[in-house]
Parts: C-alpha cells; sequence; structure tokens
C-alpha cells in the first residue's frame, strides 16, 4: 500500500517572521473560533498560560494564529494557546492567516506545531508521535526529520505509552519526571514499575538514585529468600525504613543487650542530603 505523503511541516503554512507582511492577516473575533480535534495537548499549564497572558496585555500577539473556515467559523491549526490566552486577557480580535488545508493536513499541522513550538506533557507528546507514525506509516527516522528531534528521542518518548496507566499518570501530573519515566520504563514487571514510581513521587528520588536502585532492584529479586535471624518485630522495622527511605537498609541487633545499629546505603551526596532531609 502507498504510504501517505507527510507535508513539509509548519513552515507550508507558517510563514517565517521577514514573509509576514507580504500575507494579507485579517482579525478574527475570539468567539468566531474554535480548538481543532486533532490538537495533541489535553490540559493547559495555567502559569505558562498566565505568562502568555501577560505577555500579550503589553506587546499584543506577534505571531498570527492559523485557521480554517469551517461550520460558519474557524477551526483552530496552530495557535490554541495563543487564543485562549487572548481570550483571558480580554482581546476581541486576534490576527490570523486563513488557509484552505485537508483535514489530514490540519491534523499533521497541529501535532507538529505543538511539538516544535509548546512544552506538551511527556505523554501529550508520546500520543502525538505514535499519531504521526501511525497515520503517515512512517519509520522513527523519518519522523524524526519532520519534528526536529532525534531518533532515540523518539523513540525514548514512545516507549512511555507501554507504562501501566499508574505510571503514566504520575508523569501527567508532573509528579515524576521524564528522566525517572525512562528509567522506569526499563524495569520489565509492571508492578515493580508501578511500586518504584510512586517511591520516587513520595521520597523525591533524583533519576540518578533511581538509576543505581533499579540496577539493584534486579538483583535483589533474583536473591532467594533467606529467613532472617532477627526476630519478627526487628526485621519488620527494618522492611518499614527501607520503604520509607527508599534504599537498603540493615539493622544489626543486640538482642542480650538491646542495642545496635542501623546501616543505611545512599548512592551520591544528592542521595544523602535527601535522606538526611527525611530524617530531619
Amino acid at each position: 500500500m502507498k504510504r501517505k505523503s507527510l507535508g513539509r511541516g509548519l513552515e507550508a503554512l507558517i510563514p517565517e517572521q521577514k514573509l509576514l507582511n507580504e500575507i494579507p492577516l485579517i482579525n478574527v473575533d475570539v468567539e468566531k473560533i474554535f480548538p481543532g480535534e486533532h490538537q495533541p495537548r489535553k490540559t493547559f499549564d495555567d502559569i505558562k498560560l498566565s505568562h502568555l497572558v501577560n505577555s500579550i496585555k503589553s506587546r499584543g500577539i506577534i505571531q498570527p494564529i492559523i485557521l480554517k473556515e469551517e461550520n460558519g467559523g474557524y477551526k483552530i491549526i496552530a495557535g490554541e494557546r495563543r487564543w485562549r490566552a487572548a481570550k483571558i486577557a480580554g482581546i476581541k480580535t486576534v490576527p490570523a492567516i486563513i488557509k484552505d488545508v485537508s483535514q489530514r493536513d490540519a491534523m499533521e499541522l497541529a501535532l507538529i506545531e505543538n511539538i516544535q513550538r509548546e512544552d506538551l506533557n511527556p505523554i501529550e507528546e508520546a500520543q502525538a508521535y505514535k499519531r504521526l507514525i501511525e497515520e503517515y506509516q512512517l519509520t522513527h527516522e523519518e519522523l524524526s526529520e519532520k519534528v526536529g528531534k532525534n531518533r532515540a528521542t523518539i523513540s525514548n518518548y514512545l516507549r512511555l505509552l507501554n507504562l501501566p496507566k499508574e505510571v503514566k499518570n504520575y508523569l501527567f501530573e508532573e509528579k515524576i519526571t521524564m528522566g525517572h519515566a525512562k528509567v522506569v520504563a526499563g524495569l520489565q514487571n509492571q508492578k515493580d514499575q508501578i511500586s518504584i514510581s510512586k517511591k520516587v513521587y513520595e521520597t523525591g528520588l533524583s533519576v540518578r538514585t533511581l538509576e543505581n536502585l533499579v540496577q539493584n532492584w534486579g538483583k535483589t529479586k533474583k536473591k532467594k529468600l533467606i529467613p532472617s535471624k532477627a526476630s519478627p518485630e526487628v526485621f519488620e522495622i527494618e522492611e518499614k525504613l527501607k520503604r520509607t527511605l527508599a534504599t537498603k537498609v540493615k539493622l544489626f541487633h543486640n538482642e542480650k543487650k538491646n542495642c545496635g545499629r542501623i546501616q543505611i546505603e545512599y548512592y551520591s551526596i544528592d542521595d544523602l542530603e535527601r535522606i538526611l532531609n527525611f530524617i530531619k
């Protein structure tokens, strides 16, 4: 089957700033504009949006939004954040370029515009890559050329879509970072992925510390369980400390003298500071 042809990307619709004066712009009533159905962004960061609102209030909208006439109104192809910010800022009309494009081209441009110009959530960005690959039957290499990101980066994003729902929610809600998620994706067991992601969120593990923890995670899982010589009470406390501090902990308890010492492992100075702050 013949593959669909992917266009040149944003440059096919959005001109460079030096050419804007040569292209007819119209001011469109913000109430006649509606979002496109292919918008990959599901949420908008309130802080970033407020910054854009302030910028528009002081400087206006520098880059016009791209619209398509549809159903008596104008559908957004590129520039939804600018449109939302303009409405919040109380702007009645926005500068726009009206383009007559196919639904397929509109989808392509909406996805690429968000990937290239905005800070999409990693999950939203991964979903955008997946849609472009499936719609146009692209290889990762071909897609990397279209969106200006290397193949390894795209592959890492796509791996996120295989994570359990709980982990994807942590990432979507910014409870863990993209760096954390990449490390977690290296674990084979989904229960382990969920468990360790929860540790990251609850204890603030750095990516480097998480890498060390994951490396030792597999080794620990492979070891045969050996009955502890310590009392059940001591063993329970040891396990609780491990879960709480998110690291290896060993209790050396002298039953006769009823005293002992605690051995806590750390994997970097940052990790040590994290543990100390937690203990405080």
